[in-house]
């Protein structure tokens, strides 16, 4: 939930709060708690008060009218609400320097599908997320927040006005890896094909990094994305080569993530 007036956005969640007070206690203003995990915060409200910010032991029901949400565990953060910044050339060109991969989300319009996206992407250690400038894409909001479990604080989030340009500009500069349901190529086999071609180029300049793009909850990623992707691949099911049927078309966005990050990360 945003603060407008104060262009503040509520963090929640004793997890999220921690891993916020660990890495970034700069960033928050104010701190709202329940009185049982008023002894959790001790450190935090003593930074608070050196730096002139505001704590104070709230019920849980002021905490669900701070944050917008059921969801609070006990504890709200406010803080400055995050500006995207929007991505160029410069950051593109340091991450194909530098061999990072990145992250594409091509209108992933659910928050808490968002957060868990951004949770993945810090575990397996991919740092930068793109998104568009989109009315239907999930932004930086309480409730991604609260899923990403602290996620946002390793990861670098860029907004873009046009995915299709994007993709152009990358061309034959990153691997650009998308995901459909009429693939041919698995998830299994492209894994493969990207390890053996980086096992033969030592020379760090000669790998590519990989652009990992995931699509839209009803209808995955747009059929100009597919004509723009170097690679499209399936997550094959139990049963899939023997040409078992599946009863079920397709994972949850935030789940495939996970299994796509982990393949194409290892």
């Amino acid at each position: 939930m945003k603060n407008k007036q104060r262009n503040e956005l509520a963090v929640c969640g004793f997890a999220t709060v921690k891993k916020l007070e660990k890495n970034h206690p700069e960033k928050i203003k104010r701190l709202y708690f329940t009185e049982d995990l008023a002894p959790k915060f001790g450190g935090l409200c003593k930074k608070l008060a050196k730096n002139h910010g505001v704590y104070n032991q709230k019920p849980a029901g002021d905490l669900e009218k701070l944050s917008g949400t059921v969801h609070h565990q006990g504890v709200v953060a406010m803080i400055e609400a995050p500006e995207i910044q929007q991505l160029d050339s410069d950051i593109t060109d340091s991450w194909i320097e530098n061999g990072e991969n990145a992250i594409l989300l091509d209108r992933i319009g659910n928050a808490n599908n968002f957060g868990a996206i951004v949770r993945s992407a810090a575990f397996f250690g991919i740092k930068n997320i793109v998104i568009p400038m989109d009315e239907t894409q999930s932004t930086i909001t309480t409730s991604s927040y609260r899923v990403a479990e602290g996620g946002m604080e390793y990861v670098n989030i860029y907004s873009v006005k046009s995915i299709a340009r994007l993709l152009e500009v990358l061309d034959g500069k990153m691997i650009r890896i998308g995901t459909s349901l009429e693939a041919k190529k698995t998830l299994e086999e492209l894994s493969q094909e990207i390890r053996k071609k980086n096992s033969a180029n030592v020379q760090k300049e000669n790998k590519k990094s990989l652009l990992i793009i995931l699509g839209n909850e009803e209808s995955g990623i747009s059929d100009i994305v597919k004509e723009n992707c170097d690679e499209l691949v399936i997550i094959p099911w139990a049963g899939m080569k023997e040409g078992k049927s599946n009863s079920i078309d397709s994972l949850n966005v935030a789940q495939a993530s996970s299994i796509l990050f982990y393949e194409l990360t290892k």
